[in-house]
């Protein structure tokens, strides 16, 4: 495996598979959050400490893995181009925090891309498991499973009255941030959205966009996570965060049928029309693509549209990003380039497709 590797691969093997309720949710992602116990937080550790961190790291690679997982590569972030580490936040392999606030961070990766350990992040560790669909659980055991064989290694900050010790306050307690990924364009159409979220607030979970906090939901496409781990377990919070994930499907499920019934003609009419801007155009945004990509995958969902397979957005909503686009053209483009490239790319993608 190689650096190389991991960029010129535009999807993640999980992406590209079927998971429950995958109409809906796109992915399930398990976070741990854990440090040192005899290293200061990163928010107070020298430049030395943090490469001590790595190098610990690699010597616990050098002799063992999870054989369930395989070998893994690390990768340093100060070994990487701007570019480089831009597509790797497109893939959700490493946070933005990661490639732009730690210069002495790095990566854990395996092969499939399904689990990603991130070094030097807000917390020394950062374990994530990303699952195709509806699997919480799943992803769950996954990151207990690093997470053993990392403890079996590493003497972590744990205090028995308050659990593992973080970084920002909010992660005490399990150290867990779960998170799923779904497309709500029924409960936008519908304007339902609006309603909805604030009651997912209130209750002490928390609605983002497509890459994270302080990110923009493109393509209709939001995280859902927990806010809270102290005074939970995270058999608890997995449990919660599916109880309100299954009501949201069965609510997007309700809008689209709805949308069936009352707009059935106007909505085949948006998603054809969002195909033949893919198909054809010439200059076309970030925003839009994600806006036509979101339109022709619910036409998928639907059945307005047979014989393309739901992969292909997964693929072209991480292929036509701006690092992505960048990093194929072999350099910096500006947006002006960048519109042109994405544009060209869709069209041909789809065409393959389409003639096939």
């Amino acid at each position: 495996m190689s650096l190389e590797r991991f960029l010129n691969q535009a999807v993640s093997s999980w992406m590209n598979e079927e998971g429950p309720d995958s109409d809906i949710v796109l992915s399930s992602r398990i976070r741990l959050a854990r440090n040192f116990e005899d290293y200061k937080f990163p928010t107070v550790f020298s430049h030395e400490e943090a490469k001590m961190i790595i190098v610990n790291m690699e010597d616990i690679l050098s002799k063992t893995h999870v054989q369930k997982f395989g070998q893994m590569e690390l990768l340093k972030i100060d070994e990487m181009q701007p570019l480089q580490k831009r597509v790797l936040v497109e893939k959700h392999l490493i946070s933005p925090k990661l490639a732009e606030e730690s210069p002495h961070g790095a990566v854990l990766l395996t092969e499939n891309e399904e689990v990603s350990i991130m070094i030097n992040e807000e917390d020394h560790i950062r374990i994530q498991c990303l699952f195709p669909g509806l699997q919480l659980s799943e992803a769950l055991e996954a990151a207990n499973e690093i997470d053993d064989w990392l403890e079996s290694n590493i003497q972590f900050a744990f205090d028995e009255k308050h659990g593992y010790l973080t970084s920002c306050p909010t992660n005490v307690g399990t150290g867990l941030r779960a998170s799923v990924m779904m497309h709500l364009p029924g409960l936008i159409l519908t304007q339902q959205i609006n309603r909805i979220i604030p009651a997912i607030h209130q209750l002490g979970l928390v609605v983002r966009g497509i890459y994270g906090e302080g990110s923009e939901a493109l393509g209709n496409i939001f995280q859902i996570s927990n806010q809270i781990t102290l005074g939970k377990s995270e058999e608890d919070i997995c449990r919660d965060l599916k109880g309100i994930v299954s009501q949201l499907i069965s609510q997007e499920r309700s809008a689209r049928e709805a949308l069936r019934k009352t707009s059935n003609i106007q909505l085949e009419d948006r998603v054809y029309r969002s195909l033949g801007v893919l198909t054809n155009s010439r200059i076309i945004e970030t925003k839009e693509a994600a806006r036509c990509l979101s339109d022709v995958r619910i036409g998928i969902d639907m059945g307005y549209i047979e014989n393309m397979p739901k992969s292909i957005l997964n693929e072209l909503m991480i292929l036509t990003q701006p690092g992505f686009l960048q990093q194929y053209a072999g350099g910096p483009l500006r947006p002006y380039e960048r519109d042109i490239r994405r544009a060209a790319l869709i069209r041909e993608r789809l065409k393959m497709e389409l003639q096939k």
